[in-house]
């Protein structure tokens, strides 16, 4: 992909003689989404500690604004650039969110270090962040102990952004939260990719997830890519039989669960 903003080959991590990811491929296009889809086990996690940068791979490149980023860095310069290129957004936004410190004083540590500024121009970007993410200015100053689970996946979302990264990386994002809310956050990703042109890679196991936000898709079987295309032509017509499985085990109305038919599970190690 030529005008891929973050682009992978090759990767392969391996923790002792376990394979956890193995001779992996994938690219993002410049305000583009790409979904990385399977069950636990499949890899999927690993590949995003990779690409964030919180675990080394095995073999493989990682290229991100077309710099490399596949060796660890001690540097915190080079650290804090590497922040503005890639950016993470976990599942459980309560235990990655200082409980002493408010939304507003969340997303100014990230722009003191990432942005620097005065306090003058820093309070009014906190102020855009939290208005883009949907939150008002009571919520804004409320501790994460006050908050829904939905208004502290808001406080993450608005801190990732902060740093104005080129890609944000959806960890089962929402993966913890009511099906409403559910689909309050992935309207508001969805005009936020409209708005600011960021690029989403969303590591997720809920097709109905996939198909609402991404544009193109792979699917991982232990370890490995097993399909890969458009999301809609992914789930619409699946060419792999796993893929095929994986879509005729989402509920639908009068479903009943087939034992025979569940997508293999073996068990996340990393």
């Amino acid at each position: 992909m030529p005008d891929a903003v973050l682009d992978a080959r090759g990767l392969r991590k391996e923790y002792g003689a376990l394979v956890a990811v193995d001779d992996v491929d994938l690219a993002v296009a410049e305000g583009g989404s790409l979904a990385i889809v399977g069950e636990s086990g499949s890899g999927k996690t690993t590949i995003a500690k990779m690409l964030v940068g919180l675990t080394a791979p095995t073999a493989g490149t990682i290229t991100a604004c077309g710099r490399d980023r596949s060796v660890p860095t001690r540097s915190a310069a080079e650290r804090r650039r590497r922040g503005r290129e890639v950016q993470v957004v976990f599942q459980d936004p309560y235990s990655s969110l200082d409980p002493r410190q408010s939304a507003e004083q969340v997303i100014d540590e990230v722009l003191r270090l990432h942005h620097a500024g005065s306090r003058p121009a820093r309070a009014a970007r906190v102020r855009s962040l939290v208005e883009l993410v949907g939150l008002d200015e009571r919520q804004a100053r409320a501790l994460p102990r006050a908050l829904s689970g939905g208004q502290r996946q808001r406080i993450a979302i608005a801190r990732a952004l902060a740093a104005e990264p080129r890609v944000v990386i959806l960890d089962e994002s929402v993966a913890a939260l009511d099906v409403s809310i559910q689909a309050q956050i992935l309207n508001l990703l969805a005009d936020i990719r409209r708005e600011t042109g960021v690029s989403y890679i969303l590591i997720s196991h809920d097709l109905a997830v996939v198909r609402q936000i991404t544009d193109e898709a792979i699917v991982m079987l232990r370890g490995r890519v097993v399909e890969r295309g458009a999301t809609a032509q992914v789930l619409d017509s699946p060419r792999d039989e796993y893929t095929q499985r994986l879509r005729a085990s989402v509920p639908r109305p009068g479903w009943k669960p087939q034992r025979r038919h569940r997508p293999d599970d073996n068990g996340e190690r990393a």
